[in-house]
């Protein structure tokens, strides 16, 4: 059309860059203010906290002293997967645990809880009609029932036991409908009591690595004799073996090293360095006392396994690929022999 001027393709990507640009600084305000929002909802929640919290911890504290009972989570919607990630916490650290879903608790779960339990029951409003048969089932065998709640006044807050309270800070975002700052707030507090709970056991790094063995602080807590080559898989010799005869246990073990035994307790280990230094010096006439080292690193058997690896990396002069284990600190009770492809092997690291 006349008088009307084109734009151009470099004009045109300007604008889009800009308006993307734009679009981005929105973005990043409207994650920015949630975050803020909710962490403003867990300090003022850490500020509120009060016996009632103390209370739940030693009602849950005494259920588990008595060795008999669990403690069942039960929630509905998004109450309900911030429960089951509740339930693991607590199961993960030394708190008999499950989730139960509050629909099909009322077709038939219920049976599964029984008066030695405690309930944890999650509801934002108190409300959720699905909690009235779990409700009724805790009252009626005096089960022990705590509710998270934002509403103490609530049906779940008026029956309960104990009421832990968040506070009433609203959802995150310009409209705050989607369960975000209060999912966030129930999970705290859910992990607030899980870690109470560890510090009144007295939970240790190795009692969680029970609980929880596959994960990455599993694989740090293994000990040395879970993953070394045990005794039967070892080349063990008498002292006085001949070296040519020696050799062959050697090479059937396939170690990379030959181990000289004595009642059980180890005199000397020879390596493919000792092999070298003595080869042409009619080797096979040796005995293997004459051959070999009779201060191998080691370590014992109760020590984890991560130290193993450092110790073979960075405790000498020169990294080695193996260690001799010992059945304690102070004495020569071969074990067996961890080697570093068993660390490695086992993600070790």
């Amino acid at each position: 059309m006349a008088g009307v001027t084109p734009i151009s393709s470099n004009t045109k990507k300007t604008q889009e860059m800009e308006l993307s640009v734009s679009q981005q600084e929105k973005d990043i305000e409207a994650g920015t203010q949630v975050l803020q929002q909710e962490a403003e909802g867990l300090s003022t929640m850490a500020l509120g906290l009060d016996i009632r919290f103390a209370q739940a911890v030693e009602t849950i504290d005494r259920m588990r002293a008595k060795r008999t009972g669990r403690l069942i989570i039960t929630g509905m919607g998004k109450s309900g997967h911030v429960g089951r990630k509740i339930a693991a916490t607590m199961a993960s650290t030394g708190t008999p645990s499950y989730f139960v879903h509050p629909g099909e608790a009322s077709h038939g779960d219920l049976g599964m809880v029984t008066e030695d339990d405690v309930i944890i029951a999650i509801s934002n409003s108190g409300e959720a009609p699905e909690l009235g048969d779990f409700i009724a089932y805790s009252r009626r065998f005096h089960i022990p029932l705590i509710a998270i709640t934002s509403k103490s006044g609530s049906t779940l807050g008026a029956a309960s036991d104990i009421v832990l309270e968040l506070p009433p800070v609203g959802e995150a975002g310009k409209i705050g409908v989607a369960p975000t700052t209060s999912t966030t707030l129930t999970m705290a507090m859910g992990d607030a009591l899980a870690i109470a709970l560890v510090e009144r056991l007295g939970f240790t790094k190795q009692q969680f690595n029970t609980f929880h063995p596959g994960g990455k602080l599993g694989k740090q807590l293994m000990k040395v004799e879970e993953i070394m080559t045990p005794l039967e898989a070892l080349p063990i010799v008498a002292p006085g073996t001949i070296m040519s005869d020696a050799l062959l246990v050697m090479t059937e073990k396939n170690l990379g090293s030959l181990l000289v035994v004595e009642n059980g307790d180890l005199l000397g280990i020879i390596t493919d360095g000792d092999l070298k230094r003595h080869m042409g010096d009619n080797l096979l006439t040796h005995k293997v006392e004459e051959i070999m080292s009779t201060e191998p690193k080691s370590i014992s058997r109760d020590r984890l396994a991560a130290e193993a690896l450092d110790k073979m990396l960075n405790g000498y002069d020169q990294e080695i690929t193996s260690l001799i284990v010992y059945e304690t600190p102070n004495c020569r009770k071969l074990a067996g022999v961890i080697r570093i492809q068993a660390c490695l092997r086992e993600g070790i690291a």
